[in-house]
């Protein structure tokens, strides 16, 4: 997932887009992220953000937690491997608050599938400036920052018995069918989709309108963006 912001639902798809932007992703990380203009942003520093981050290692924490770290491997919507390991990282309240809804989802018979969590500032960077400026909408802006950069942003979803539930749409299918308003998909989709999203809610995640699997901490602000590789996160 990358923090898409879509203000309307356009005739041509997210993805086909985006298809678009990953062929860039690479090179801009090889050539130390330049942008087209020769910009060179800066970490922003956030003055409300006075926690001191406290990186947990999210199946250490909990072994119950089960990922599909898709950004570490060439099956993700651009194709290519933008993580170099399979890990998922989150601040300490946020990996609690996974746990309880892990608890939650067993009592019903299902379990939590992680996507991703904390994303280096410099992998947002790098999405930013191989995007072209009219199509810059659809990724998050590094000089803001991301929530992931936070470490405090979730992609999830649900399994049963080890095996991915269907959901109403696929993970990072960026089109109408993955907004929290869609009706149109089968029932026990949308079901599933309600039913995490209730004890998201619950242990204190906000959900993001246009995509069903992002959630972010609702005390995300706390926390200062990082770019520590995810390599070299000394995490507890």
């Amino acid at each position: 997932m990358i923090d898409i912001r879509l203000h309307s639902a356009p005739d041509v798809s997210r993805r086909a887009v985006l298809r678009g932007i990953g062929a860039g992703v690479l090179g801009g990380i090889a050539t130390g992220c330049a942008g087209r203009s020769g910009e060179q942003l800066a970490l922003p520093l956030d003055p409300q953000a006075t926690a001191t981050p406290d990186l947990v290692d999210l199946v250490r924490f909990d072994p119950r937690l089960r990922l599909d770290i898709r950004y570490a491997t060439p099956a993700n919507f651009m194709g290519r491997k933008l993580y170099p390991l399979a890990r998922a990282v989150a601040q300490r309240p946020v990996a609690e608050a996974l746990a309880k809804v892990q608890t939650r989802a067993e009592a019903a018979g299902y379990g939590l599938l992680i996507f991703d969590a904390y994303r280096p500032w410099r992998i947002t960077k790098a999405m930013w400036e191989a995007t072209p400026p009219e199509k810059r909408e659809f990724v998050a802006d590094p000089a803001v920052g991301s929530r992931h950069n936070r470490g405090c942003s979730i992609d999830l979803s649900l399994h049963r018995n080890g095996v991915e539930v269907v959901m109403p749409s696929p993970y990072d299918d960026f089109t109408p069918a993955a907004y929290r308003s869609n009706t149109a998909a089968p029932p026990e989709a949308l079901a599933l989709s309600r039913m995490l999203e209730g004890w998201m809610v619950a242990e204190g995640f906000v959900p993001l309108p246009n995509e069903w699997w992002h959630y972010d901490w609702a005390e995300w602000r706390r926390y200062p963006i990082m770019d520590v590789p995810l390599e070299d996160v000394t995490a507890g």
